[in-house]
């Protein structure tokens, strides 16, 4: 059996569903800044 949810509820899950996926966002920018910065970190610290 299926269940019916209001407009409030679907409302507040896809909101919630927003709210996850810019936060897994953030992360791999996150992410990808820091790798960039340990490159860019080492190959100037080979440089020399």
């Amino acid at each position: 059996m299926a269940a019916v949810m209001t407009g409030d509820q679907q409302r507040r899950r896809q909101r919630g569903k927003n709210v996850l996926i810019a936060l897994l966002l953030v992360g791999l920018v996150v992410l990808f800044y820091l790798v960039t910065l340990v490159k860019l970190t080492a190959n100037v610290a080979g440089a020399s």
